[in-house]
């Protein structure tokens, strides 16, 4: 057993202190022999937790969902502090940095009076600091761990900056209804790898489009896959009423059923 004093409250160092204990000769078993790799999912998990809070709104869950991820920041950390890399102390001292560098408007003379003039230096400090000079460099810099659609739509967004004419939402619809015509007929041809392409172009592009008309696509996805839920739910729970299982509806009466219950939903809204 480590002897360790009981607080009312910690800090960031006591939690720095608990890991370091933790991956100590005498302290957990598990802990002590985990790696960044064995560990990776962890950190995706507790993102995602976090998010799930937010849109829940919930204060009491996103607190406790907000130390979870600390702690993976500082499990990691400590990984590398073991391999003499860095501490948490340059991390944190690399973030303030950042933030000093990237807010010349606050911390030094430059004018930025919109959140617009905002994104704009901070766009072109971080591609300064990073030393890219195409804008392909800015394009491979978007991570590949991404979830597809957000990454799709991060770099739509780096490669229609300062390009007008990918702007135009008429030339998005236009790109998007391309694909479904090129989507279709790799369908008629019943071409496997022409289909595949082709419905990478068309998500592709309404990744593009969802950009051009400034909303998220992942959060527009988000918001319809729930929809979706909440419609097929109902659905269910109609066709049961009615002691009828769902896989015996037709497909016209599937869709009769389908739009009738959207419709409902939407007017309770």
């Amino acid at each position: 057993m480590i002897p360790y004093e009981k607080k009312e409250h910690y800090t960031i160092d006591d939690l720095a202190e608990i890991v370091t204990l933790l991956r100590s000769e005498e302290g957990c078993p598990w802990d002590k022999v985990q790696t960044h790799q064995s560990i990776r999912s962890d950190l995706i998990e507790e993102t995602y937790e976090v998010i799930e809070a937010i849109d829940q709104d919930d204060p009491e869950i996103l607190r406790e969902e907000l130390g979870d991820l600390l702690l993976q920041v500082v499990f990691h950390t400590r990984i590398e502090t073991e391999q003499e890399h860095f501490t948490l102390e340059d991390v944190c001292t690399d973030i303030c940095n950042k933030l000093i560098v990237r807010h010349p408007h606050v911390f030094s003379t430059v004018q930025a009076d919109t959140t617009e003039e905002v994104l704009k230096n901070w766009d072109a400090i971080k591609e300064e600091t990073k030393h890219q000079t195409t804008r392909t460099q800015t394009l491979e810099a978007v991570a590949k761990t991404l979830p597809a659609l957000m990454r799709a739509q991060k770099v739509c967004k780096r490669a229609m900056k300062d390009h007008k004419r990918f702007l135009c939402n008429e030339s998005a619809l236009a790109s998007v209804t391309e694909c479904k015509h090129t989507l279709e007929e790799a369908m008629h041809m019943e071409d496997p790898e022409q289909i595949t392409r082709a419905m990478g172009d068309l998500l592709f592009c309404c990744a593009g489009m969802a950009q051009t008309l400034g909303l998220s696509a992942e959060q527009v996805l988000t918001d319809t896959t729930n929809q979706f839920i909440s419609c097929f739910r109902v659905m269910e729970e109609t066709c049961a009423a009615e002691n009828r299982p769902m896989e015996t509806l037709s497909n016209g009466e599937w869709n009769a059923l389908w739009k009738k219950t959207r419709r409902s939903l939407e007017e309770e809204d």
